[in-house]
């Protein structure tokens, strides 16, 4: 179970977006600066993001985005949820069989707790736990130089 860039990336940006958009909207350009991630892969995450129902978007010249609801109430398993595609450590079930032993599988029932116990545990920190977290960091310290990798 390897979390990808997107949550990793997505995780990041809902969290620069929580830190930096209090009183008006950030930028994707001033998160993508921030965060050291392409405008062009915000973008992306964002949709998702959109579409999950985490994040508003303001037109204009003073636009950018901001979440739709405090960062206390935003679980990081969720967030992880929204935008991976899978994070179980297998592809088959009952709408995409892709083993003839899917049925009689005896391995099955260990990675769905797997699973399970994972989410529960990402569920149990929200973006406002990680923003206690990075008041850890001296000064500047959290924010990714351009050539940092996460």
């Amino acid at each position: 179970m390897k979390l990808t860039t997107r949550s990793r990336y997505g995780t990041r940006m809902l969290l620069d977006i929580a830190m930096h958009g209090t009183d008006a909207p950030v930028s994707i350009r001033d998160i993508a600066k921030r965060q050291g991630i392409s405008v062009k892969y915000l973008e992306k995450l964002i949709r998702v993001l959109r579409k999950a129902g985490y994040i508003r978007s303001t037109l204009g010249a003073h636009g950018g985005y901001q979440l739709t609801q405090p960062a206390s109430e935003i679980p990081v398993g969720d967030v992880v949820f929204a935008l991976e595609e899978s994070l179980a450590p297998y592809t088959c079930d009952e709408e995409n069989p892709c083993c003839p032993r899917m049925a009689v599988c005896l391995t099955r029932t260990i990675w769905d707790e797997a699973s399970r116990a994972m989410y529960k545990k990402l569920n149990s920190f929200t973006l406002a736990d990680l923003m206690r977290d990075a008041s850890l960091c001296p000064k500047n310290a959290c924010h990714i130089s351009p050539h940092a990798q996460d």
